[in-house]
């Protein structure tokens, strides 16, 4: 089971991190990744982790301003977000799987309920 939080409203150009503890034993044999999913769109693929941590991937339109991390002892994976646009507005779910790169639903096995991210302008 994967519980996301840290949603919420900020201003444009604020900064906002999520966080999306698991539960069970096997939180290290899954890479790690946040999508979203704005109103009237499709879920979009945001950054993804590998299961050390050490290797990560972004999608173009949030490169450079969020980052993707993740605690395995705490069992938790982050995302924080930086110089926040309007269009980031969306509901953002963490996930894992077993391709820390990929946008396909196909390659995500475990799925968290979202939070909402509401950016103003």
């Amino acid at each position: 089971q994967l519980q996301a939080s840290g949603g919420g409203l900020v201003q444009a150009g604020g900064s906002l991190s999520l966080s999306c503890t698991a539960s069970g034993r096997t939180f290290t044999n899954y890479e790690m990744g946040w999508f979203r999913q704005a109103p009237g769109k499709g879920r979009e693929f945001v950054a993804g982790t590998s299961r050390t941590g050490f290797s990560t991937y972004y999608a173009d339109a949030v490169k450079g301003r969020f980052t993707i991390s993740r605690d395995n002892g705490k069992k938790t994976v982050y995302l924080q977000m930086s110089s926040l646009k309007p269009e980031d507005t969306a509901v953002y779910s963490c996930a894992a799987g077993r391709t820390y790169y990929s946008a396909s639903n196909d390659d995500w096995d475990y799925w968290g309920q979202g939070t909402l991210v509401t950016v103003s302008s």
